[in-house]
């Protein structure tokens, strides 16, 4: 049954919108929420059902500047910059945060009795620069090809370091699959490879047919091919720029290792750029406790819907920031695009999550923080899915596709089992 609004008035104090529906009840929403689910194109992309607007881009102190109730279906809002976003009745009326609409809400996204569970693992306190050619005042370390070099440890973006196999070269950079690469020789090669993937936040290296056969299966096959697409079922596979993310926080238990292999790069634009969460985390609880305490503690819906590989449709809730009984950080769970529009938390703790996600991003994309580079034809780096968050600039759409990139991830429990078992055999000497 279709629902339909009675009246509509924006609360300027408390910066919410207020509707009475023609079934007596009366639903409260708050303007940053209104504003960052924009439905419009500029702030949604449809054929990925996600999000476009960044969370630098929103205002999270906004306010209704004009409301417009047009034939009791939809609402017109018109924003202090002068955009303007429409929201459907039947829409808003799925999305109340009573407890009681959230509460029926959650049920039909989830079977309760269910319920699930997550592995975690404990990470490295430091990381290491993938591209020391870029940097300064580096040590040389020998037998690593491309002029690898290491950086002094410290909790900076600078500490990332080169490790590539030596004994093999890097892959074609035409070769689309990263199961096509180069054998890897010897298992102490790949043991001392996956220690390195595993204490290090970020590695630049070959990676090893006998790990491709045990990487994850998703929606989008065991690897997917990151370039403009028509149509696009992820933001990724758009020329827009990419906030910093973790992947997949809309699995239950996200990918912990993440590959990707450059084909080809775009002239102009299209850098990477990653920054260690762990670093940003220590820092937000130390300037403002209050702020960690709201991401690590406040439940967040993420979904993924479309169609790839096979049709899909997948919802969970994670914590932003996922602490372990000592407190310690032990995975970030954030992408903006697929963060969902529906939230469930009362109203009132709305508008103090959005300030504490809005320091979050901005602690982020300080500049001692993040760490910028750009990937050549034949790359492949390898990072901690639970750890770093990785973006991307934007580039010009041309005639043809201009950057190519190739993804595909392993679960940690995989590559903690296979080194366990590598361990053991190289220290037997087989």
């Amino acid at each position: 049954m279709s629902s339909a609004i009675l009246k509509v008035e924006a609360l300027d104090a408390e910066r919410l919108v207020r509707i009475r529906w023609d079934d007596g009840e009366e639903s409260l929403y708050p303007a940053v929420w209104l504003r960052d689910n924009c439905q419009c194109p500029r702030c949604y992309l449809d054929s990925a059902k996600a999000r476009k607007l960044l969370i630098e881009a929103l205002d999270v102190n906004t306010w209704v500047k004009n409301l417009t109730l047009l034939s009791q279906r939809k609402v017109h809002i018109t924003w202090p910059d002068e955009h303007v976003s429409d929201f459907e009745a039947d829409w808003l009326k799925k999305r109340c945060f009573s407890q009681k609409s959230r509460a029926k809400l959650q049920k039909e996204l989830f079977l309760p009795a269910l319920g699930f569970s997550i592995i975690y693992m404990d990470a490295n306190k430091a990381i290491r620069n993938p591209y020391p050619h870029i940097g300064k005042s580096v040590a040389r370390v020998p037998g690593l090809h491309r002029g690898a070099a290491l950086f002094p440890l410290s909790t900076t973006p600078q500490n990332i370091v080169c490790m590539p196999c030596p004994s093999v070269q890097p892959p074609n950079a035409s070769t689309s699959s990263l199961g096509c690469l180069r054998e890897w020789e010897g298992k102490k090669s790949l043991c001392q490879w996956l220690i390195g993937a595993r204490l290090r936040a970020l590695v630049v290296s070959i990676i090893p047919p006998s790990l491709c056969k045990h990487m994850f299966l998703l929606f989008y096959r065991h690897t997917w091919q990151v370039q403009d697409k028509i149509d696009a079922n992820n933001v990724a596979y758009t020329t827009g720029k990419l906030s910093f993310h973790t992947d997949y926080p809309a699995l239950h238990h996200p990918p912990g290792v993440q590959f990707l292999h450059c084909i080809k790069q775009t002239a102009t634009g299209g850098e990477s750029e990653i920054v260690d969460g762990f670093n940003v985390c220590r820092q937000l609880k130390e300037q403002n406790s209050k702020a960690f305490q709201i991401l690590s503690s406040t439940f967040v819906d993420f979904t993924d819907i479309g169609v790839d590989f096979c049709d899909f449709s997948v919802q969970s809730k994670h914590k932003i920031i996922e602490i372990d009984n000592k407190g310690q950080v032990i995975r970030i769970n954030f992408n903006n695009s697929t963060r969902d529009t529906i939230f469930d938390i009362p109203v009132e703790k709305v508008q103090p999550f959005y300030a504490a996600l809005k320091e979050f991003v901005n602690l982020m994309n300080h500049r001692e923080n993040k760490f910028i580079f750009k990937m050549h034809p034949g790359d492949v780096i390898t990072f901690d899915n639970w750890r770093l968050l990785h973006g991307r600039r934007s580039y010009e759409a041309g005639t043809e596709i201009s950057r190519h990139l190739e993804g595909g991830y392993a679960d940690w429990d995989v590559v903690m089992s296979r080194l366990r078992i590598l361990k053991k055999i190289v220290k037997n000497g087989n």
